[in-house]
């Protein structure tokens, strides 16, 4: 059908029409709240709410999407920052599931997000407690990941062959592996997002371009299928929003705004380690969980110097928190599976941070118990459920498939609430900053600001090159200068210190790094924050 006229249709330009900020939230909150009704309501702006804002806008939809706190707040900036291609699940038989991952995959790395999305090569190394059977179990899959790739249509440019290395090679991949004993390895190649988080940003970002209107800070109290009570979180007042159709996307609160949801979370904590902990790693790796069959620890260097190590799969009872904590037994847990494979093993004291985030998992068990089986075992399907009230909720997944999530939840949405509306078209289109790889590699900006910006990189560079100070990095050893804060604040919808160093920067990862960093930071907002409102 054809698309309607007007600001949800309109194609967009960047970067007015997608910028986020203090001014524009003011203005969309007072048009969103005791306005006119709006075809769609999101709850929930981590990728799947950020992907259904988008998929609805995108579609000739007005959308209105609130979050209680910022952009990805949630589970969506704790992931292990991996597009996966399903291979796990193809070992587990979740055939379908798996096919599914494969293809989104190959959407993010090829056509919505390249900036974002690149290839990560991975070595399994074959040490002494890796049995001849085990390798021969992992070389099996990782080939029948790569018929995965083949299946989803992905270019071998994009995602190279897997192979076995020799000792020598996986030593040069991997030079923290232990030597003795060593027989070599598995190479491996996935999808790996530059930041979760980013992501996230780009997506609502997108979709702000398409006419929806981005809040966040403001809380939905109660949802019916006709709209929602709100809080906005800075003033305290109330009011409410109408819609024709509701969708929530919350992940692990999901159960908390409509009745008869049952969510199962599994906590994923992963640590953080200085660069010198493990020296260089041209290459992640896949450290096998003993016991366990198609289970690993990655260890996963990043753009910053930083390395992340994880993941767990642990059930959680009780209240979810609005931040997860890494516990203990995790911490240890995952050290003690890294060091197996370590020339020199690494103590607590080099655990300079950690984080976990809640797998939203739809509670499947008979009785809602959430007994059986465990959380590492419980499909990663995805759900789109309607309540008896007609409020369509959006449950499980991963953030692989986040677009398909968000592109099934708004059909069904425009099934229900017969919506006139246009067929999903989020799988061809473009994120904010999106290029193909010749015209990004041809940006004149640093390669790091290209990977996290795309083709946007260039304006966050000039930023720093007109005013020393904002060239500066924040933080001594970190790379994030005082441009890229600025950025946020004006075009990233950044409204406070957290939002700059827990969501579009990831220097909170590291405490100690924080605290370093905070009283620069405070001093960058109080300067730009008047001139976005």
């Amino acid at each position: 059908m054809t698309s309607r006229t007007g600001p949800a249709a309109s194609a967009p330009s960047a970067p007015s029409a997608s910028s986020l900020s203090a001014g524009r939230r003011t203005r969309d909150l007072t048009a969103a709240v005791g306005g006119d009704v709006v075809d769609v309501l999101v709850v929930g702006l981590g990728a799947t709410g950020a992907g259904v804002a988008l998929d609805a806008a995108s579609r000739g939809l007005s959308v209105v999407a609130v979050d209680a706190h910022d952009l990805a707040f949630g589970t969506s900036r704790f992931s292990s920052k991996l597009v996966h291609g399903g291979l796990r699940y193809l070992a587990s038989g979740q055939l379908d599931v798996a096919h599914e991952s494969a293809v989104e995959r190959g959407v993010l790395m090829e056509r919505t997000a390249p900036h974002l999305v690149r290839a990560q090569p991975f070595v399994l190394p074959l040490t002494p407690l890796v049995s001849h059977g085990r390798s021969a179990l992992a070389r099996a899959g990782f080939r029948a990941g790569d018929a995965l790739r083949l299946a989803a249509r992905t270019a071998r440019a994009t995602l190279p062959a897997p192979r076995r290395l020799s000792a020598t090679e996986t030593r040069h991949l991997a030079p923290a592996v232990r030597a003795d004993g060593l027989r070599g390895g598995l190479l491996s190649w996935d999808g790996r997002l530059t930041d979760d988080a980013r992501l996230v940003t780009a997506l609502a970002r997108t979709a702000a371009a398409h006419g929806a209107r981005i809040l966040t800070r403001v809380r939905a109290l109660d949802l019916t299928a006709s709209g929602a009570r709100v809080r906005d979180e800075l003033t305290g007042e109330e009011g409410g929003i109408r819609a024709r159709a509701v969708i929530n996307a919350s992940g692990v609160w999901a159960g908390g705004l409509v009745d008869g949801i049952r969510i199962r979370p599994s906590r994923g904590t992963h640590l953080v380690l200085r660069p010198d902990s493990l020296g260089p790693l041209p290459a992640g790796l896949h450290i096998p969980i003993p016991g366990e069959t198609n289970r690993f620890v990655l260890v996963l260097p990043q753009d910053d110097g930083r390395v992340y190590v994880g993941l767990t799969d642990e059930p959680v009872d009780g209240p979810v928190p609005d931040v997860a904590e890494a516990p203990e037994t995790d911490i240890g847990f995952l050290l003690d599976v890294l060091c197996s494979v370590l020339d020199a093993p690494l103590r607590r004291a080099d655990v300079v941070g950690a984080f976990a985030g809640l797998r939203p998992l739809l509670d499947t068990s008979a009785d809602g118990s959430g007994t059986a089986p465990r959380t590492a075992d419980v499909s990663r399907r995805h759900a789109v459920l309607t309540s008896s009230g007609g409020v369509v909720t959006v449950v499980g997944g991963k953030l692989t498939t986040y677009r398909r999530m968000a592109e099934d939840a708004v059909d069904i949405a425009v099934r229900v609430r017969r919506l006139p509306a246009d067929p999903s078209r989020t799988a061809s289109l473009p994120l904010v900053g999106a290029a193909p790889p010749h015209v990004l590699a041809a940006l004149p900006a640093p390669r790091r600001l290209v990977r996290h910006y795309g083709t946007e990189a260039p304006a966050v560079h000039a930023l720093g090159v007109r005013d020393a100070r904002l060239g500066d990095p924040v933080l001594p050893g970190h790379p994030v200068t005082g441009a890229e804060l600025l950025w946020a604040v004006r075009h990233e919808g950044a409204l406070d210190e957290s939002d700059l160093l827990d969501r579009r920067t990831r220097i909170g990862l590291v405490p100690a790094d924080r605290a370093a960093a905070l009283e620069a930071v405070r001093v960058l907002l109080n300067e730009a924050l008047p001139q976005c409102s």
